[in-house]
Protein backbone atom coordinates (compact mmCIF):
# COMPACT_ATOMS: atom_id res chain seq x y z
CA UNK A 1 0.00 0.00 0.00
CA UNK A 2 1.37 3.60 -0.63
CA UNK A 3 2.58 5.29 2.03
CA UNK A 4 0.21 7.99 1.87
CA UNK A 5 -2.85 5.67 1.92
CA UNK A 6 -0.91 4.08 5.14
CA UNK A 7 -1.31 7.66 6.18
CA UNK A 8 -4.50 7.77 5.91
CA UNK A 9 -5.88 4.48 7.63
CA UNK A 10 -6.52 4.59 11.04
CA UNK A 11 -5.75 1.29 12.15
CA UNK A 12 -2.64 -0.31 13.15
CA UNK A 13 -1.58 -3.61 12.25
CA UNK A 14 -1.94 -5.02 15.77
CA UNK A 15 -5.53 -3.83 15.34
CA UNK A 16 -6.05 -5.92 12.47
CA UNK A 17 -4.39 -8.41 13.53
CA UNK A 18 -6.55 -8.34 16.37
CA UNK A 19 -10.15 -7.86 14.66
CA UNK A 20 -9.97 -9.78 11.62
CA UNK A 21 -10.06 -13.14 13.68
CA UNK A 22 -12.28 -12.41 16.08
CA UNK A 23 -14.90 -10.67 13.33
CA UNK A 24 -14.96 -14.27 11.23
CA UNK A 25 -16.13 -15.73 14.41
CA UNK A 26 -18.77 -13.29 15.12
CA UNK A 27 -19.67 -13.55 11.09
CA UNK A 28 -20.07 -17.40 11.64
CA UNK A 29 -22.13 -17.17 14.46
CA UNK A 30 -25.66 -18.68 13.34
CA UNK A 31 -28.06 -16.19 13.22
CA UNK A 32 -30.89 -14.83 10.81
CA UNK A 33 -29.05 -13.79 8.01
CA UNK A 34 -26.85 -17.02 7.46
CA UNK A 35 -29.89 -19.11 8.45
CA UNK A 36 -31.12 -17.17 5.58
CA UNK A 37 -28.01 -17.40 3.33
CA UNK A 38 -28.55 -21.21 4.30
CA UNK A 39 -32.04 -21.61 2.97
CA UNK A 40 -31.91 -19.40 -0.10
CA UNK A 41 -28.83 -21.43 -0.59
CA UNK A 42 -30.57 -24.58 -0.59
CA UNK A 43 -33.57 -23.56 -2.12
CA UNK A 44 -32.70 -21.90 -4.65
CA UNK A 45 -29.26 -22.10 -5.84
CA UNK A 46 -25.93 -19.80 -4.55
CA UNK A 47 -26.21 -17.24 -7.22
CA UNK A 48 -29.28 -16.56 -5.38
CA UNK A 49 -27.93 -16.87 -1.67
CA UNK A 50 -24.73 -14.13 -3.45
CA UNK A 51 -27.68 -11.84 -4.65
CA UNK A 52 -28.70 -11.74 -1.02
CA UNK A 53 -25.18 -11.27 0.38
CA UNK A 54 -24.93 -8.20 -1.37
CA UNK A 55 -27.83 -7.02 0.51
CA UNK A 56 -26.72 -8.21 3.71
CA UNK A 57 -23.13 -6.52 3.44
CA UNK A 58 -24.97 -2.99 2.35
CA UNK A 59 -26.88 -3.50 5.07
CA UNK A 60 -24.15 -3.85 7.55
CA UNK A 61 -22.15 -0.79 5.63
CA UNK A 62 -25.55 1.38 6.67
CA UNK A 63 -25.20 -0.29 10.60
CA UNK A 64 -21.21 0.81 10.44
CA UNK A 65 -22.76 4.35 9.61
CA UNK A 66 -25.16 4.91 11.80
CA UNK A 67 -22.83 3.54 14.63
CA UNK A 68 -20.16 5.73 14.04
CA UNK A 69 -22.45 8.62 14.30
CA UNK A 70 -24.15 7.38 17.78
CA UNK A 71 -27.55 6.58 16.22
CA UNK A 72 -27.15 3.07 17.75
CA UNK A 73 -28.18 5.00 21.81
CA UNK A 74 -31.26 5.63 20.33
CA UNK A 75 -31.98 1.83 20.51
CA UNK A 76 -29.86 1.74 23.97
CA UNK A 77 -32.18 4.59 25.80
CA UNK A 78 -35.41 4.30 24.05
CA UNK A 79 -37.61 1.13 25.07
CA UNK A 80 -40.43 2.33 22.23
CA UNK A 81 -37.86 2.20 19.52
CA UNK A 82 -35.92 -0.80 20.07
CA UNK A 83 -39.67 -2.74 20.88
CA UNK A 84 -41.19 -1.57 17.82
CA UNK A 85 -37.80 -2.59 15.74
CA UNK A 86 -37.54 -6.10 17.62
CA UNK A 87 -41.03 -6.51 16.75
CA UNK A 88 -41.17 -6.00 13.01
CA UNK A 89 -37.86 -7.88 12.76
CA UNK A 90 -40.05 -10.92 14.60
CA UNK A 91 -42.65 -10.20 12.18
CA UNK A 92 -40.47 -10.12 9.20
CA UNK A 93 -38.78 -13.72 10.32
CA UNK A 94 -41.99 -15.44 10.69
CA UNK A 95 -42.84 -14.43 7.32
CA UNK A 96 -39.72 -15.83 5.89
CA UNK A 97 -40.52 -18.88 7.76
CA UNK A 98 -43.81 -19.76 6.85
CA UNK A 99 -43.31 -18.90 3.36
CA UNK A 100 -40.44 -21.13 3.29
CA UNK A 101 -41.83 -24.11 5.05
CA UNK A 102 -45.03 -23.77 2.67
CA UNK A 103 -42.65 -23.18 -0.62
CA UNK A 104 -43.80 -25.74 -3.69
CA UNK A 105 -41.27 -28.44 -4.03
CA UNK A 106 -42.33 -28.81 -7.55
CA UNK A 107 -41.46 -26.34 -10.67
CA UNK A 108 -38.62 -23.73 -10.48
CA UNK A 109 -38.09 -22.84 -7.01
CA UNK A 110 -38.87 -19.41 -5.99
CA UNK A 111 -36.94 -16.78 -6.83
CA UNK A 112 -35.13 -14.37 -4.17
CA UNK A 113 -35.97 -11.11 -4.67
CA UNK A 114 -32.49 -9.59 -4.87
CA UNK A 115 -31.00 -8.79 -1.89
CA UNK A 116 -33.81 -7.11 -0.16
CA UNK A 117 -34.49 -9.85 2.41
CA UNK A 118 -31.57 -10.16 3.64
CA UNK A 119 -31.10 -6.16 3.83
CA UNK A 120 -34.37 -6.05 5.62
CA UNK A 121 -33.39 -9.05 7.75
CA UNK A 122 -30.31 -7.71 9.19
CA UNK A 123 -32.03 -3.72 9.40
CA UNK A 124 -35.16 -5.05 11.20
CA UNK A 125 -32.72 -6.87 13.95
CA UNK A 126 -31.74 -4.83 16.75
CA UNK A 127 -30.00 -7.44 18.09
CA UNK A 128 -27.46 -6.47 14.96
CA UNK A 129 -26.93 -2.69 15.60
CA UNK A 130 -26.21 -3.69 19.81
CA UNK A 131 -23.50 -6.24 17.93
CA UNK A 132 -22.14 -3.64 16.14
CA UNK A 133 -21.78 -1.46 18.83
CA UNK A 134 -20.56 -3.44 21.57
CA UNK A 135 -17.97 -5.01 19.13
CA UNK A 136 -16.30 -2.82 17.06
CA UNK A 137 -15.88 0.02 19.92
CA UNK A 138 -13.64 -3.16 21.54
CA UNK A 139 -10.85 -2.36 19.08
CA UNK A 140 -10.22 1.21 19.32
CA UNK A 141 -6.90 2.91 19.51
CA UNK A 142 -5.30 6.36 19.99
CA UNK A 143 -6.86 8.64 17.44
CA UNK A 144 -10.45 9.41 15.65
CA UNK A 145 -13.00 6.87 16.84
CA UNK A 146 -15.59 7.89 13.51
CA UNK A 147 -12.11 7.15 11.37
CA UNK A 148 -11.15 3.63 13.36
CA UNK A 149 -15.43 2.94 13.21
CA UNK A 150 -15.64 3.20 9.73
CA UNK A 151 -12.50 1.21 9.00
CA UNK A 152 -13.28 -1.76 11.30
CA UNK A 153 -17.07 -1.60 9.84
CA UNK A 154 -15.11 -1.95 6.47
CA UNK A 155 -13.42 -4.76 7.74
CA UNK A 156 -15.94 -6.43 9.15
CA UNK A 157 -18.46 -6.38 6.15
CA UNK A 158 -15.33 -8.17 4.60
CA UNK A 159 -15.11 -10.91 7.16
CA UNK A 160 -19.14 -11.39 7.25
CA UNK A 161 -18.94 -12.18 3.44
CA UNK A 162 -16.36 -14.63 3.81
CA UNK A 163 -18.20 -16.55 6.56
CA UNK A 164 -21.38 -16.30 4.31
CA UNK A 165 -19.79 -17.82 1.80
CA UNK A 166 -19.30 -21.27 4.51
CA UNK A 167 -22.98 -20.74 4.84
CA UNK A 168 -24.32 -20.69 1.31
CA UNK A 169 -21.51 -23.34 0.70
CA UNK A 170 -23.49 -25.51 3.33
CA UNK A 171 -26.70 -24.92 1.58
CA UNK A 172 -25.68 -25.70 -2.01
CA UNK A 173 -24.54 -29.01 -0.59
CA UNK A 174 -28.09 -29.55 0.91
CA UNK A 175 -29.79 -29.02 -2.37
CA UNK A 176 -27.54 -31.32 -3.82
CA UNK A 177 -28.28 -34.06 -1.93
CA UNK A 178 -32.38 -33.15 -1.91
CA UNK A 179 -32.96 -34.25 -5.87
CA UNK A 180 -36.73 -35.87 -4.48
CA UNK A 181 -39.84 -34.54 -3.95
CA UNK A 182 -39.47 -35.82 -0.14
CA UNK A 183 -35.90 -34.65 0.28
CA UNK A 184 -37.12 -30.90 -1.19
CA UNK A 185 -39.85 -30.97 1.39
CA UNK A 186 -37.94 -31.70 4.08
CA UNK A 187 -35.23 -29.16 3.16
CA UNK A 188 -38.21 -26.38 3.65
CA UNK A 189 -39.25 -27.92 6.58
CA UNK A 190 -35.43 -27.21 8.08
CA UNK A 191 -35.45 -24.17 6.65
CA UNK A 192 -38.75 -22.67 7.87
CA UNK A 193 -37.64 -24.24 11.48
CA UNK A 194 -34.51 -22.27 11.34
CA UNK A 195 -36.34 -19.36 10.30
CA UNK A 196 -39.17 -19.70 13.37
CA UNK A 197 -35.94 -20.41 15.54
CA UNK A 198 -34.26 -17.30 14.99
CA UNK A 199 -37.50 -15.34 15.16
CA UNK A 200 -38.34 -16.96 18.52
CA UNK A 201 -34.29 -16.02 19.51
CA UNK A 202 -35.13 -12.47 18.67
CA UNK A 203 -38.02 -12.39 20.70
CA UNK A 204 -36.92 -12.87 23.54
CA UNK A 205 -34.00 -10.30 23.25
CA UNK A 206 -33.85 -7.48 26.03
CA UNK A 207 -32.86 -3.93 25.81
CA UNK A 208 -29.86 -3.76 27.45
CA UNK A 209 -28.91 -1.88 30.54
Amino acid sequence: MPDFLLALWPLSTLQVAAFLPAALLVGLTPGPNNFLALATAGRAGPAAALRGLIGRCAAFAVLTVLVALGLDRLLAGSQLAFSVLKWGGVAYLCYLAWRTWTAPVEGEPERASGGWREFLTCMANPKAYLLMTAFLPQFLGPGSPLAQLLALGALYIVMEAIAALAWIGAGTLLRRGALTARGKRWLNRVFGGLMGLAALLLARAARPG
